[in-house]
């Protein structure tokens, strides 16, 4: 298990050098100066410890060597081809060198300092705009004590782990986002998560080379773990330089700050198995565009790019249509990617997932499997054919889903909802083919000795073991096995005629308040069918009021009824007029008109697909249904909770009276004793 007392007092320590920011920086500008001073010590970390490896290996050979031509031959070696280490730095300076030079220089040896790197790491710190932020620490002051506390701050790979610094890096950018106010949408995820998640991956290591994908890899806890517990679970040495030489992993982040850690973390490891690109992954990518887009949608020869596993846990509740979204661009895979549908504007979770989709290998080159990490929202929100809706039937239809794992609450940093893991294949077993399993892990947890934000609960390897045998075991107490289509229903359109408290067919009368035109009426009479009296009074020329009744059937036309009648009521004044004045007359009438109709209900019925449609509307309202329309297409929700549900009868009333008495006496003590402090 992670150390995290060893994490909250390595965080703590870091986190001073936010305090030391206070009142010269806002809370949202603290992110700007510590994530890349983290990341340069860090990287400094392994450079030292390369150096000295180096050195040592001279000095077995060479115990004789000077320390001047020593230091020459390191330098030497680290900026040569057949470097040991994965980047470099030409200048001759450290963090701890530059705290203890002239400060009044310390500005020019610093820049020096960063200017010297290797362009894999000018990369990371142009990411992170980092230039900028040092001239305003100068302006500020603030170079000095930053500098001075991290020349000397234990980041190394040898002292914490990339698994431990992935906790730090997430504890910090949480901290972050609160003092900055924020509403993060990105909910770091827990690494006993991502493992739950790569063990479902059942990923299979043989002599080909695997591809793993994250569009939305955040700094890389997600690629970095699923490798890490690949060589953990090695057999043995041989087994784990093939994981280390086969597998690749490949990830886009879109916010430049994530990938600088991402890319510098996978630096760090020396991870040469690895394309990180940073870049929006839901719109396609343009070269010249300031924001690239999806730079993992073709290979070098232009082939589309497809990968052996996926695993994301995308942003919740992101906005990506609107006048800040980015619509336009999404609506270029419309044909392609999108053609299922797109989700509402304020949440791209699932353009995420049919990128991934867009991304799995054909089943004949041995397909693909994802697990993906969601929030609530895509499994129900959206009705009958909307955008979401349609993505769920469509990835239902293609048989796509094979899981769905319902995780604990309070296991996230920033947010303590309940979420949820679905793993997809297209390349089902046999068992599993036009199947669902749902999962109820929602009881596997412990609670966490000591929380990090909301994240109050933890789940142990034997959690997930437990998860892992019930998806394996397939049919379990906390599973249940549904038909694809049983996520399907009809949405239907009704109307039935109402009726009143003896069950009688019930009428109602309404004013007419539309535009008197022939086809605001003809919509009347068709909808109702039946026989509609229409009850006229108005107000003609000179004050001359006019009243009469018509019932007309649907195929008699009321305007035409309308103005029979008026002009036998005023015959003797349209005399001497012509049709286009008496016209113009009648239309310049006030008039109002009630009519007394069925009193029908409209009404939508949502009808498990495979029910008889018209027996189900007949048996569920029980009334005259006049007509009804199913929609052209299924719709389709998943509803988890609603499928575990257990029903729990309320205390007996005897048992809650006692209670109530029981507070009510211990109410009466509590004032009692308050009335005698009081005298």
């Amino acid at each position: 298990m992670i150390n995290k007392d060893k994490l909250n007092n390595l965080t703590n320590e870091i986190w001073k050098s936010a305090e030391r920011l206070r009142g010269k920086f806002k809370a949202y500008e603290y992110q700007n100066v510590i994530m890349p001073m983290i990341v340069i010590r860090r990287l400094e970390c392994v450079l030292l410890d390369g150096r000295k490896k180096i050195a040592e290996e001279k000095l077995q050979k060479n115990p004789d060597i000077s320390k001047e031509d020593l230091e020459k031959f390191v330098k030497t070696k680290e900026m040569s081809n057949s470097s040991p280490l994965p980047f470099s730095n030409s200048s001759n300076w450290t963090l701890e060198k530059i705290d203890k030079e002239d400060h009044t220089q310390m500005e020019s040896n610093f820049r020096d300092y960063i200017k010297g790197f290797s362009d894999n790491v000018q990369e990371i710190i142009n990411k992170f705009d980092f230039r900028a932020v040092i001239g305003q620490l100068v302006n500020k002051d603030r170079l000095a004590p930053i500098i001075s506390q991290y020349s000397k701050e234990p980041l190394g790979p040898e002292y914490i782990s990339n698994l431990e610094m992935g906790y730090i890096y997430e504890e910090l950018l949480r901290k972050f986002s609160e003092q900055s106010g924020e509403e993060a949408g990105e909910h770091f995820t827990p690494r006993e998560v991502i493992r739950l998640m790569v063990e479902l991956l059942d990923i299979k290591v043989t002599n080909k080379r695997i591809s793993i994908y994250d569009p939305a890899c955040g700094t890389g806890g997600m690629l970095s773990v699923a490798k890490e517990h690949l060589l953990e679970n090695a057999s043995n040495e041989e087994e784990k330089e093939n994981i280390d030489k086969l597998v690749t992993l490949y990830g886009q982040e879109l916010q430049d700050q994530n990938y600088a850690i991402c890319q510098s973390d996978m630096l760090i490891k020396g991870d040469k198995n690895s394309l990180i690109t940073c870049g929006n992954s839901l719109v396609p990518d343009d070269e010249t565009a300031k924001e690239r887009g999806d730079q993992h949608e073709f290979d070098n020869k232009g082939k589309k790019r497809t990968f052996d596993y996926m695993l994301s846990n995308p942003p919740f509740g992101v906005t990506w249509g609107g006048k800040d979204g980015y619509a336009k661009k999404v609506e270029l895979f419309k044909s392609t990617r999108y053609s299922a549908g797109l989700p509402r504007s304020n949440d791209g979770a699932l353009l995420f997932l049919q990128t991934i989709i867009d991304k799995m290998k054909p089943k004949k080159e041995g397909g693909s499997k994802v697990a993906i990490v969601f929030n609530g929202s895509p499994l129900s929100n959206g009705d009958c054919g909307s955008g979401e809706s349609e993505i769920r039937r469509d990835i239902l239809e293609r048989d796509l889903l094979e899981a769905i794992v319902m995780l604990p609450d309070q296991l996230f940093y920033n947010t303590g909802i309940f979420t949820y893991i679905w793993i997809l294949s297209n390349n089902k077993e046999e068992h599993r083919k036009n199947k669902v399993q749902l999962i109820d892990a929602r009881q596997e947890w412990e609670k966490e000795p000591k929380s990090f934000g909301n994240k109050r609960k933890r789940m142990t390897q034997e959690h997930r073991d437990n998860i892992y045998a019930m998806y394996k075991e397939f049919e379990c107490e906390s599973c249940k096995i549904f038909d694809t289509k049983d996520f399907a229903y009809h949405k239907v359109s009704v109307t039935f005629w109402q009726t009143d408290e003896n069950e009688n067919k019930a009428y109602k009368t309404s004013e007419f308040t539309k535009a008197l035109t022939p086809s605001n009426f003809k919509a009347i009479q068709e909808y109702y069918k039946e026989p509609i009296e229409f009850k006229v009074k108005g107000t003609a020329f000179l004050d001359k009021e006019f009243a009469f009744t018509l019932t007309l059937k649907a195929d008699k036309p009321f305007m035409t009824h309308y103005n029979k009648e008026l002009k036998k009521i005023f015959k003797s004044e349209f005399k001497n007029l012509d049709a286009k004045e008496i016209t113009a007359l009648i239309k310049s009438f006030d008039v109002e008109i009630f009519y007394t109709h069925p009193h029908f209900i409209d009404d939508t019925e949502y009808i498990p697909f495979g029910k008889n449609i018209e027996k189900f509307l007949n048996d569920e309202i029980g009334k005259e249904i006049i007509r009804f329309k199913d929609a052209p297409q299924l719709g389709y929700e998943i509803l988890p909770n609603k499928y575990f549900y257990k029903y729990e009868a309320p205390k007996p009333t005897e048992k809650l009276l006692k209670e109530f008495w029981d507070l009510e006496e211990e109410a009466e003590k509590i004032l009692i004793s308050m009335g005698k402090e009081i005298q």
